[in-house]
């Protein structure tokens, strides 16, 4: 019996390619995503489920779940990938605009794992991957709200790792560096206040130097290939960084104090 990985955000980017990889590898895919209807390419691929999945939508979640069951009998691995960047000032920020950066990020990532919860535990096994960032284990400037994002992301999925152990379940995090996919375009919520002067020379450094600092950005396949390591290989392992940049910028983290790697990203911007 082939194994099925259920994948959010499965439109573009990170996870349109790991659905590609992982139906090229045999498995069977169910990609969600909010427009289903305009998806043309994977809907052309064998044993690939295309749904609509909002992450912002309970009916919807619960409806991808059970017609990826129903089509495949049993969902093996959850990709957790929906999911966006909210940059900028955070008094620039409306109170909703913050409210939509922590319900997509992390309020529906907990609603998708607590659907597929019950049929892991039946099943005694499932592989939950979460998708994190670099920006789980370090901050840039102006990403007050995104970088609170994936370092709760980062809590939860450790935590989590002692609950699902307990029926034979496995969580993981994989802390993607800059990947180039449209995560600056539609998937990149960019909020400023001219009338907040304080902060403007912060914002002009910032937009100036964050282009150049994701010019080499590596294409979604690094991370999908990353996913797929973190799926199959049996193990117990945590975390996952995919990217050269990620790796070497989440070692120094590591390796620095507080002091000195603020202080380095700070000389980076020009601050």
């Amino acid at each position: 019996m082939k194994n099925t990985i259920l994948i959010t955000g499965a439109s573009s980017g990170i996870g349109k390619a790991t659905a590609q990889l992982f139906q090229a590898k045999g498995w069977n895919v169910i990609a969600t995503m909010r427009k289903p209807e305009n998806e043309t390419e994977l809907t052309a691929l064998d044993n690939v489920l295309v749904t609509r999945l909002d992450v912002l939508d309970l009916d919807s979640i619960k409806q991808a779940v059970s017609a990826g069951i129903e089509k495949f009998g049993k969902i093996d691995v959850l990709v957790n990938n929906a999911g966006y960047g909210a940059y900028g000032p955070l008094e620039a920020f409306p109170r909703e605009n913050i409210v939509r950066q922590f319900n997509t990020n992390v309020i529906g990532l907990l609603d998708v794992t607590l659907a597929l919860l019950p049929h892991f535990r039946a099943n005694k096994s499932g592989v939950i991957i979460n998708i994190s960032s670099i920006g789980g284990k370090m901050t840039f400037p102006m990403g007050t709200l995104y970088h609170g994002t994936k370092f709760a992301v980062e809590g939860i999925t450790e935590s989590l790792g002692f609950e699902v152990e307990q029926f034979g379940g496995k969580v993981k995090i994989v802390e993607p560096g800059a990947i180039a996919t449209d995560f600056a375009g539609r998937s990149f919520d960019f909020n400023n206040d001219e009338s907040l002067t304080e902060y403007q020379e912060l914002v002009n450094k910032v937009m100036t130097v964050l282009p150049a600092m994701v010019a080499n950005a590596s294409p979604a396949s690094v991370v999908a290939d990353v996913i797929y390591e973190a799926a199959t290989d049996g193990t117990n392992r945590l975390r996952y960084t995919a990217g050269e940049d990620a790796r070497e910028i989440i070692a120094n983290r590591k390796l620095a104090d507080d002091e000195t790697f603020i202080g380095g990203m700070k000389a980076q911007f020009g601050l």
